[in-house]
């Protein structure tokens, strides 16, 4: 599917991550381990493709790293480390990365408890994480049943206040530093309509760049809420040709002023559309 939605968009727009942690059966990691190499390495050239390993205090976690990033690193485009706490944790991951693969990965860190959450700006400030996520069956279950079941799902995780508010700090400590805030994912994968509009919520509504999908049926709803619509990018695509006429100097457009601030804006908007797929006017085009 990555391989015929690439063709189709002229780009990849979506990463594979392949998962250990819950995927694994008790008792089997090794084997489970050894899979996710094979997989790895049998992706087709171009494939973006990461592995999610068990958390740094499980036992299986050296030995995930171990294979997996020595073995295929040089095909990952990252690994992800869940259930991180604290700053010591990324240090743990890192140290555990470069002894197996010495070039390095990005690491994507899963924030999925109380304290992870009060810790996030920190987290995210590390020079190797790439991206924060949150994990929101964790984040539910680590409050001891104070938070309702519900909190899981479509309608809790976007009204209950504390699951709400470590939503906006993942995204606000993400955005801080320069990261990927990567929302979580919706259970609920047979309900499209549902899908849809916690997807546009998540962008529009909470600052996420990315979202999980955990069924294929998941991703096209999810591309098309985070992807800026044609009129968006007609506009920005209008304001940045015009600032480029002009030297970058501040414009008028529309009867509205324009400077670099909001040049800074259309600019991310039209690569979030070149990242995404769509289609952009000749004259921007080239710019990617």
């Amino acid at each position: 599917l990555q391989a015929e939605m690439s063709e189709e968009f002229g780009t990849c727009v979506f990463d594979v991550t392949l998962d250990c942690e819950d995927g694994a059966p008790v008792g089997g990691e090794a084997e489970h381990a050894l899979l996710v190499t094979e997989l790895v390495m049998s992706a087709p050239d171009g494939a973006r493709v990461g592995a999610r390993v068990h958390p740094v205090d499980h036992p299986a976690f050296e030995a995930d790293m171990d294979v997996i990033a020595r073995d295929a690193g040089q095909r990952l485009t990252h690994i992800m480390i869940p259930k991180v706490e604290s700053v010591a944790d990324v240090d743990r991951a890192e140290k555990a990365l470069l002894a197996a693969y010495p070039p390095g990965l990005p690491l994507q860190v899963l924030i999925e408890s109380p304290g992870a959450v009060h810790r996030a700006f920190d987290i995210a400030a590390h020079p190797r994480v790439q991206s924060l996520s949150f994990g929101l069956m964790d984040f539910v279950s680590a409050h001891a049943g104070a938070i309702p079941a519900d909190g899981m799902g479509i309608e809790g995780q976007f009204t209950h206040p504390l699951v709400l508010r470590a939503k906006l700090e993942i995204a606000s400590a993400a955005h801080a530093f320069g990261k990927v805030p990567s929302h979580c994912v919706v259970t609920e994968f047979k309900d499209e309509a549902a899908m849809r509009t916690a997807a546009r919520r998540a962008a529009r509504e909470f600052g996420y760049t990315r979202m999980w999908s955990i069924h294929p049926g998941q991703i096209r709803p999810i591309l098309e809420a985070f992807s800026p619509n044609e009129q968006q990018i007609e506009t920005a695509s209008a304001i940045l040709l015009a600032a480029a006429a002009a030297d970058w100097a501040p414009i008028s457009f529309e009867g509205s002023l324009h400077d670099r601030a909001s040049y800074r804006h259309f600019w991310q908007l039209l690569e979030r559309a070149h990242a995404t797929g769509r289609n952009l006017p000749a004259e921007v085009a080239s710019w990617f």
